[in-house]
């Protein structure tokens, strides 16, 4: 068992790292104080291939694995959140299905776009009164001739406010429930398409999170990602694949919070000395640096999984979402502790990894759920 990265991911890991720290964290409190989307970012780092990691070269991608995209996410999140998710959405919710599932004229019409940042992709399922439940959805789509007419809205959608793609799932055939759920990509300039509410949220505030409208949307048949009735499980394969990402984002959230918290406890002084030197405090710094090892381990274990052709992972992927999701909540939490009064205050970063941590533990399916496909792969 080896535990080293190879050359090609240290050399991924130094780029990402060193392009984080100088180019994204210095401007994460301010788009998470103003919401703006981070075009000029994102650009950037399609120059250095990151917005298609697993993406073969001849897409115009970087041609990596999936561990390797594991590490850019958590580099990226750990200096910002916001940007680390819209970035994961782009890899694995919009490129991947694509790549996946479907024909080749879509992989090279679609996929050269997202990778060089000419357009930014999105994922649409949440609905109104789908979550957690996804055969509750209410979109759908009917065969008209050589086009699909797509109806329906959908809530939450991270990127949806400024994405140009969009992998979207609705009904072809009701009485099938999930079984009847297909896949399209929808292009932003579709007529009948329509950006709604834009999401005023606690965290992730950066990222264009908006709802979306379909009113007899015509989506040439083409389109189609794999075969009609495909979707549920084009959805929970991409899921899967997805979960991994949110796992590294949660690692980089919580590396993040133990570097501050680490730098705050050197410099504090009370009683006379470092809050360092206090065993309370070495007590939290150790369990937050053991929790992160932890989680970091899992989500390059599900990554790994995946890169070897495992048909299922889904268990790893749901261990690693849920785990690193977990104590991201209570790492960050802890940093807030050790700033005391001063992790209350938006001058300090750890108020702002708080609020960006708690969503780890909804989106990409709840922790709840993660612990239902756990439970039910080791017991099926």
């Amino acid at each position: 068992m080896n535990f080293d990265l190879t050359s090609d991911q240290k050399m991924l890991q130094d780029q990402v790292r060193k392009f984080a720290q100088t180019e994204l964290a210095p401007l994460a409190p301010e788009i998470d104080k103003s919401g703006e989307f981070p075009w000029p970012s994102l650009k950037k780092m399609a120059k250095l291939g990151l917005l298609g990691v697993i993406v073969p070269e001849k897409y115009g991608g970087s041609g990596f694995d999936f561990v390797s995209l594991a590490i850019a996410i958590e580099e990226i999140s750990r200096a910002c959140a916001s940007t680390g998710v819209i970035v994961a959405v782009n890899n694995s919710l919009t490129t991947y299905p694509i790549l996946e599932f479907s024909s080749e004229e879509l992989k090279k019409k679609y996929l050269p776009q997202l990778c060089s940042g000419e357009k930014i992709g999105a994922f649409g399922l949440t609905e109104p009164n789908a979550g957690s439940d996804v055969a509750a959805m209410e979109s759908t789509a009917r065969l008209e001739g050589d086009h699909y007419i797509v109806n329906g809205t959908k809530r939450f959608i991270t990127n949806g406010g400024e994405a140009g793609i969009y992998v979207v799932f609705a009904y072809t055939n009701r009485d099938l429930k999930h079984k009847g759920i297909s896949a399209f990509v929808v292009e932003r300039d579709t007529p009948g398409f329509s950006v709604g509410k834009h999401e005023d949220l606690m965290g992730i505030r950066a990222t264009a999170n908006c709802e979306l409208m379909f009113e007899d949307v015509k989506v040439p048949k083409e389109n189609l990602l794999g075969k009609e009735g495909d979707g549920f499980k084009i959805c929970m394969n991409t899921l899967d694949v997805s979960r991994i990402d949110i796992g590294a984002q949660a690692v980089g959230i919580a590396q993040a919070a133990l570097d501050e918290a680490v730098r705050y406890s050197k410099e504090r002084k009370a009683f006379g000395q470092p809050i360092c030197n206090f065993e309370m405090i070495e007590a939290l710094i150790a369990e937050m640096a053991t929790e992160i090892q932890a989680a970091r381990l899992l989500v390059h274990y599900a990554g790994f999984c995946k890169d070897k052709g495992m048909q299922k992972f889904s268990k790893e992927a749901a261990m690693s979402k849920y785990y690193a999701s977990d104590i991201a909540v209570d790492v960050t939490r802890k940093a807030v502790q050790i700033h005391g009064g001063y992790g209350y205050s938006k001058e300090y970063a750890v108020e702002r990894l708080y609020r960006d941590a708690k969503i780890l533990e909804l989106y990409e399916g709840t922790s709840e759920i993660q612990k239902i496909v756990i439970a039910r792969e080791l017991t099926r």
